[in-house]
């Protein structure tokens, strides 16, 4: 089992480990609702060093990298792009940021559960392209501070200026003798950075954070704030079965690119949705959770991809994907639990008001 840089500072923290991914991570510490609650009124930060980074350099490295991923990848050294990548039939091997660090060195930042299967793909595809691909994922480490307080805090934080940075845009400042990545990304729905350094500038980042009032999160606070806000995880509204215009995601796809892996399948995949991702709301006390079968007149119709009772929600909320005509808003639909049929209304999926900076 891997560990990251910060485990034995979780260990410190007492916090509930759990198997994540191939690594030992923290779920929560304090608590997942206390956790998700200082995000929103406050700050946290997650270890999230077991994500991904493959490095895309040479000649060709951005005319690969856009052939490889669903959105336009343009050579701006600031700015951050959210894409997918797709296999040949048009479905989901994951989703994940592109950083152009220069106009030969790209960084992709994948999910971890899908690093070795991302990394296997990307080195079948690039034979043809004048560049090389390396996994770097073991030689750096990452934080996400997250919150409403994160920018007034940040610059002290890693003294340096990242706060003029707009949502989706980053910096690389110096560091020793080598370099720190810092965006201003997340997966929470609230204002905050994401920061890629040397395992030692990362341990020593999340001390600092932590003695100024920082909250560290977990895995669990990270799933439900994502889910709020509605942001997917691969796995659940996302999947190799899930097309990327069923689970809502058509905005990160540019059908006018030259070409790109999948794109011919993506052009009849968007012409046939036959399923679409809805919110819902259940309309009795329960919790819908992954995987529950929908159903409408005692047919099943789709499945619940996740399914919460929130602190400071009135009703357990929840996604599911379902056949395309019942979809509608405000339609009645049952969710099976443990045998039961428990009713629940087809909502937007609108359960939270994104605080990025624009």
């Amino acid at each position: 089992m891997k560990k990251t840089s910060l485990y034995e500072n979780h260990l410190k923290l007492n916090a509930k480990m759990i198997e994540y991914a191939g690594y030992l991570m923290p779920v929560y510490y304090q608590g997942i609702q206390a956790e998700h609650q200082s995000v929103r009124t406050h700050m946290g930060v997650f270890d999230v060093s077991h994500m991904g980074e493959f490095l895309i350099e040479g000649k060709d490295a951005l005319a690969f990298v856009n052939y490889l991923v669903t959105n336009t990848i343009i050579d701006d050294l600031s700015k951050v792009t959210y894409a997918l990548l797709l296999n040949d039939e048009g479905y989901p091997l994951d989703d994940l940021l592109v950083y152009v660090i220069g106009s030969e060195k790209v960084l992709l930042v994948v999910n971890a559960g899908n690093r070795e299967k991302d990394y296997a793909w990307v080195l079948k595809q690039i034979e043809s392209f004048d560049c090389s691909a390396r996994d770097i994922s073991d030689d750096f480490s990452q934080l996400a501070l997250q919150g409403p307080l994160v920018n007034e805090n940040i610059d002290k934080l890693l003294d340096t200026t990242v706060s003029d940075l707009s949502f989706m845009h980053y910096k690389v400042v110096p560091y020793m003798d080598g370099h720190v990545i810092i965006s201003r990304t997340g997966y929470t729905g609230e204002d905050g950075f994401e920061v890629y350094g040397h395992h030692d500038f990362i341990i020593k980042l999340w001390q600092d954070a932590l003695d100024q009032g920082v909250i560290p999160c977990g895995l669990g606070s990270r799933d439900t704030l994502r889910f709020q806000a509605n942001l997917p995880l691969y796995g659940q509204e996302i999947s190799e079965s899930i097309t990327p215009y069923e689970a809502g995601l058509g905005f990160a796809i540019k059908l006018d690119k030259d070409n790109f892996i999948g794109k011919d399948a993506c052009i009849i995949n968007k012409e046939n949705k036959s399923r679409k991702l809805v919110g819902f709301e259940l309309l009795e006390k329960n919790i819908p959770r992954h995987g529950y079968e929908v159903y409408k007149d005692d047919q099943q119709i789709g499945h619940v991809t996740t399914g919460y009772m929130l602190a400071h929600v009135d009703k357990p909320i929840g996604l599911a994907l379902i056949d395309k005509a019942h979809g509608a808003l405000d339609n009645e639909i049952f969710i099976k639990i443990r045998n039961k049929m428990v009713p629940a209304k087809i909502r937007n999926k609108k359960f939270y008001t994104k605080n990025y900076k624009k």
